[in-house]
Order: C-alpha cells, then sequence, then structure tokens
C-alpha cells in the first residue's frame, strides 16, 4: 500500500478532455463513502449561524463528537479528508474519479450543495472528471423526505436539534429545535439534477453513455439522443412489495410504485467502459397507507443490496449481462462500481463470526449470498468496485460454469484505516491495484476546540465521557485509530458481543486467557466475576495450568510473561482493524502480538464442539474459553490469510491475484 506521505507519481493517458503524458497507462481512483457533511456549509435563511472559532474565525456546523463517536464513519473530519484525497490525485496526474456511492451525508440540502463546489472546483481547476452512484445514505429514501438529526453541536456545549420543516420536531412546540430546509433530504429526482455534471447525465465528451432504458446503441450513438433518453422521466421501473413489477410483475403483486434507476454506462476514454449500477432496492411498505409516491412508502435500501437485485430489479441484471457481453465482443476493458458489495467482504469469516457473536450481529445480514455471488459472475462481470461496508478487502469467486468475479472493497475515507483505491490499467488483462492511506489531512483537527468544550461540558453535567485523548490524535489516520477505539468500547462491544464472552474478555488479558485454556476446573461460566478470577488465580490447579502454558509457550519460542502486556480489549480492537482494513492494519499491531496471536491458534485449533447458547452458564470456564478463544482466534487467522487486500496485480481474466505488499 501507498500512503499519502510517500505518494508518487503517476500519469495518466486519455483523450483531450483528460490530456496528460501520452506514455503513462490509465488510472481511475475510487472512493466510496466520502459521507460528506460541509461543517463550514452557510444556512442561507439564518436559521442556525454555526459555532465560532477563535482560531479559525469560521463558523461551524457539526455533529458532536459523542455522536460520532457511536457510528461506523466520521461525520465531520470527511470534509477535510477529500480535500486531502483528492489533492493528492491531482499530484498524481490522476483524472478519472469515481465515488462509489455514499458521498453526502443523508443527501442532506446543505452537503449536497457543498459537495457539488467542491466536485466543481476539481473539475474546472484541475480538470478531475467526477463519476458518481447513489448509495443508501445519498438518496435515503427515493423521495426527498422531511429530516434532521438530533445531535448537531449547539453553541452552549451541548446536542441541538436541527431538523426540516414538516418532520415530528419541528411540528411540534419545542423551542430548542432549529428547524431548517437545510438538512432536508433530497430524493432522487433532486441528487440527480444537482450532481448531473458527475455521470448521470451524458457530457458531449464522452465517447458513449447509456441507461438500461436506452434503446440505441454504439453503432447509431449521438450526444443530442442519449440527452433526451437520459431524462429521469425515462428511466423509471415498477418495484412491487413482493418483487418486480412491470413484464415481471405476478398476479398476485401488490403494492407497486414507481422509482427511478441511476444506473448508466460511460465510455470516458477510448477503449474503457465504466459501468455504475444503481443497486439501491428500496422496497415498498406493506402496511403503508399513505398517497403513494412519497418517501414514507419505502423501506431503507441499506440491508437489501445485490441479494435482493435478482428479484426486484431483474431489467437492470439483465442489461448487466448484455453489456458485459458486448464490451468482450468489441475488446472493451469493462469495470463495475457500484455501492455494495457483489461478494462475502469478511475475508470468508462470515460463518465463524455468525456463530461467535450471532447471526443477527456485525452487520451479518448485509454479507451477499453465495449463489447470488456466483450469479453475478455469470452475469459476466469480472472486476467489480464496492463501498457501504467501510472495509478495505479483495474477494474473488468462481461460478460453476468458470466465470470468475473479483470484488474489491475500498475503504472509506471516513473511517479506520482512511484510504481509497487506485487501479492503473497496465494491459488489456493486468489491472495494478493500489491502496492509498491517508496519513496526513490539512486542518483535521480544526474542529477540536468545539469538540473539547462539549467534553468538558459532559463533564459538568454528569454525563459518560468520551476519551478526550483522541484530541491529542498527531495525525489523520491517528485520529481514525482513536475513532475506532472507541467505537468498539462504545457500541461494538455492547451491542454486537454476548454479554457472557465481552465481560470474560474485559476482565483478562493474554497470560490469563492462556492459563485458562489449560486449567482444569470445573468452575462454570455462571460462576465468573473478576473477584472469582482473583480467587482462582491462587489455586494448585491455576499454577499447574500456568506451568503447563509456560511449557507450551517456551515450545513455540515465547515468553508467558509477554502475555501480559495485551489485554482482551486490546484483542477486539485488534479484531476489527483487521475485520476493517486488512493489510492496512498491521503497521497498528505488534510484530509480538501477532505472533501470539499465531500461537494461540494453532494451541486452540482442537477445541471442543461447539456449545449450544442456552448450555452456555453451564459450561465450565476452562470449555467455555477454549471453545470461544478458539473460534476468536480462527477468524482473526482468517482475517490475516485473505487475499491480497493492499497492493497487488489483477489478471481480470483470470481472476489471479499477485500481491505488491511488502510486509511489515
Amino acid at each position: 500500500m501507498k500512503t499519502l506521505c510517500f505518494g508518487f507519481v503517476v500519469a495518466l493517458f486519455a483523450l483531450p478532455a483528460l490530456a496528460t503524458p501520452a506514455s503513462a497507462p490509465q488510472q481511475i481512483a475510487f472512493l466510496p463513502d466520502v459521507h460528506f457533511h460541509d461543517v463550514y456549509a452557510n444556512f442561507p435563511d439564518g436559521s442556525f449561524k454555526g459555532l465560532h472559532s477563535q482560531t479559525t474565525g469560521k463558523a461551524a456546523t457539526i455533529r458532536t463528537m459523542a455522536a460520532q463517536l457511536q457510528s461506523t464513519r466520521l461525520f465531520n473530519e470527511n470534509y477535510f479528508a477529500l480535500r486531502a484525497a483528492l489533492d493528492d490525485l491531482v499530484r498524481r496526474h490522476v483524472k478519472l474519479v469515481v465515488l462509489p456511492g455514499d458521498f453526502s451525508d443523508d443527501g442532506q440540502t446543505a452537503h449536497i450543495r457543498g459537495l457539488k463546489q467542491v466536485l466543481q472546483h476539481y473539475s474546472s481547476t484541475h480538470g478531475l472528471k467526477f463519476l458518481l452512484t447513489l448509495g443508501n445514505h445519498d438518496p435515503v429514501r427515493p423521495y426527498a423526505q422531511s429530516a434532521g438529526k438530533p445531535d448537531y453541536l449547539g453553541t452552549d456545549g451541548r446536542p441541538l436539534a436541527i431538523y426540516s420543516p414538516g418532520s415530528e420536531p419541528c411540528t411540534g412546540k419545542e423551542k430548542s429545535v432549529v428547524c431548517t430546509e437545510e438538512v432536508k433530504e433530497l430524493g432522487y429526482a433532486e441528487l440527480m439534477t444537482e450532481l448531473s455534471d458527475f455521470g448521470f447525465y451524458p457530457k458531449a465528451d464522452d465517447l458513449y453513455w447509456e441507461t438500461p432504458f436506452s434503446n440505441y446503441d454504439q453503432r447509431n450513438y449521438n450526444y443530442s439522443q442519449a440527452l433526451a433518453q437520459s431524462d429521469l422521466t425515462k428511466r423509471q421501473f415498477e418495484i412491487c412489495l413482493q418483487g418486480a413489477g412491470g413484464a415481471f410483475k405476478k398476479p398476485e403483486y401488490s403494492h407497486c410504485q414507481f422509482i427511478a434507476d441511476a444506473s448508466y454506462l460511460v465510455e470516458p476514454v477510448q477503449g474503457l467502459w465504466l459501468l455504475a449500477i444503481d443497486a439501491n432496492v428500496y422496497k415498498p411498505k406493506a402496511n403503508y397507507q399513505g398517497k403513494g409516491l412519497e418517501a414514507a412508502a419505502f423501506e431503507s435500501s441499506g440491508n437489501a443490496g445485490y441479494n435482493a437485485m435478482f428479484d426486484y430489479k431483474p431489467a437492470v441484471m439483465q442489461w448487466v449481462k448484455q453489456v458485459a457481453k458486448r464490451a468482450k465482443v468489441q475488446g472493451k476493458t469493462l469495470i463495475t462500481f457500484s455501492h455494495y458489495p457483489m461478494i462475502e467482504f469478511y475475508q470468508g469469516q462470515t460463518e465463524q463470526i455468525a456463530t461467535l457473536l450471532g447471526e443477527q450481529r456485525g452487520q451479518l445480514s448485509r454479507s451477499p449470498q453465495q449463489q447470488i455471488s456466483h450469479q453475478l459472475a455469470d452475469l459476466g462481470v469480472q472486476l467489480h468496485i464496492g463501498g457501504h461496508m467501510h472495509l478495505n478487502n479483495t474477494a474473488v469467486v468462481k461460478s460453476d460454469s468458470g466465470n470468475s468475479l473479483v470484488n474489491i472493497q475500498a475503504p472509506s475515507l471516513a473511517a479506520y484505516v482512511p484510504a481509497y483505491k487506485l487501479l492503473t490499467l497496465t494491459s488489456k488483462e493486468q489491472i495494478k491495484v493500489q491502496t492509498i492511506v491517508l496519513e496526513q489531512v490539512p486542518g483535521f483537527d480544526q474542529l477540536f476546540e468545539h469538540y473539547q468544550k462539549e467534553w468538558q461540558q459532559l463533564k459538568q453535567d454528569k454525563q459518560p465521557l468520551w476519551d478526550a485523548s483522541i484530541l491529542q490524535s498527531k495525525n489523520y489516520r491517528d485520529f481514525a485509530s482513536g475513532h475506532l477505539r472507541e467505537l468498539t468500547r462504545l457500541r461494538f462491544l455492547p451491542k454486537d458481543w454476548p454479554d457472557e464472552l465481552r465481560q470474560l474478555l474485559l476482565s483478562l488479558n493474554g497470560e490469563q486467557m492462556l492459563v485458562l485454556s489449560q486449567l482444569d476446573s470445573s468452575v462454570t461460566l455462571k460462576e465468573f466475576s473478576p473477584a472469582m478470577l482473583q480467587q482462582l488465580s491462587q489455586s494448585p490447579a491455576w499454577q499447574q495450568a500456568r506451568q503447563k502454558a509456560t511449557t507450551k509457550a517456551a515450545i513455540a519460542g515465547l515468553k508467558l510473561d509477554d502475555f501480559a502486556h495485551w489485554t482482551g480489549f486490546d484483542l477486539v480492537l485488534d479484531f476489527y482493524r483487521l475485520q476493517n482494513a486488512g493489510e492496512l492494519a498491521l503497521p497498528d499491531i505488534s510484530a509480538q502480538r501477532l505472533q501470539h496471536y499465531g500461537f494461540f491458534t494453532a494451541l486452540l485449533q482442537q477445541a471442543a464442539t461447539k456449545p449450544q447458547a442456552q448450555n452456555w452458564q453451564n459450561w465450565t470456564l476452562p470449555q467455555y474459553c477454549q471453545s470461544k478463544f478458539s473460534g476468536l482466534f480462527q477468524i482473526i487467522h482468517g482475517f490475516l490469510q485473505g487475499q491480497p487486500n493492499g497492493d497487488f496485480m489483477l489478471n481480470i481474466q483470470t481472476g489471479e491475484l499477485t500481491s505488491l505488499s511488502v510486509a511489515p
């Protein structure tokens, strides 16, 4: 992987509109999940004037630190991160930039206006061409809706509710609520109109552009016709509660509605096809009694993704298959992108995570089913870049028909580790994939003075405190790392981990975990407590187990005392580091600790049969530890042994990956 600190300049070959030195290979940058929030947005109605900074003199409209430490994404610092990434692309002479969805913070009026200004600036000043597709946080529903947030930061350091007229907080008599259209959540029509210059509609300098609804192809293409057929009224499809409408509708289908689809195919430079799939699936609500074409009539699209596409948007999938076939016949390099992953995104560990944590935890419901991934491969899609999960990950499947599909999960600039993907087309078959990490982001700490006031106010009000050491972050990567640490403490552990496993891990260090795995004791899990652990550690059985652990560690060239240097919380944090960032996390985990994790994996690989949930409390403590620790370390081992996800070469025809990353 590369970092912004040590980036190198790679030029771009393109037509005059994207002109750079002719000898350089084509490059495309992918930046999903930017979640842009215009922290210096000006509300024209004067409803909120922001937080005045003594340092910069600017007025900030931001969410609280407490709020973003409970979210899988940062809300505020993304403003600075996007600019840093785009400045890096300018230095590298990269011209094609793809934003695969969730480019905004819930499609709010102020943030879309601010994002448009940023993209227009880099387009007009530096010649960048932006191609966007929609994510579940851009149109939260297919139609605009009144909305807002309860946790903006107020001038007094406390949370401030800001909502748009028509929302419930604005219909009441609460004087503390700021009501403004600036936080209204926009729908397809408003978003695609406001951002029309960035892929959603054809441009005169595109060599080719179409949608699933176009009735032309390359043989009779002209810009005027493409522009006429790109009108949103011509890009509508019917969706029903039970599945697709239109020609696919069955007699028993009900609650059918028409909504837009934003998919498109563009040829920005000779020989390169970029296929943007709108994989948002907004299912109609079964119990909706309203007026029809409005936001409230639909479910969110967040957990649907490709698991729903073949049932609810089959016409789009048929179009994708046709595009892939045409690309092959015409010798085009086809790169597909959308917001949602096409393949399981936890390095093959989804089933094991479900066993450890539970099937409804850890966002497992968002994982594409294996048969869906095979169906996607059989469409002819060979390379897909997605987002949605804020993960750095690579996955490969080969269908029963022998078709391969590579899914690259590009990381988010708004999460750990903040980075983007850069693809270089080195030949017809070979693509170089680099992961560019944002170490340094100018201005990332501009808002810290406001967070400091928030923390002091929480302390004064005797409210739960977040760890203020995050405000000592030395750079943006360090800040994102602090965000993940607090997210693990405040959200992941309390909400995703079973109570008994969480309590156990938070009470132990690595040495105690190892000794417990060797202990011969009839003490049951339900008897466990920190006090009991202290008592148990004084017993002869503990000393015998400790001697066994010492001997086994020594055989592996390790010292038992060193295992006490890390805790169960450190282990869980490393679990999330590796799950979220893959190879990018390795600089943040010591070599010795990774060696310890490998030792645990080998030692516990013959663990006891998985316990049934209802019997856990009756298991002996050693049995439970052996079983759960075995599962946890096997998952970490799986994360470490997955496909290359830093820098690698990809053969787009065979799906073969060759790592270019240097081990730390």
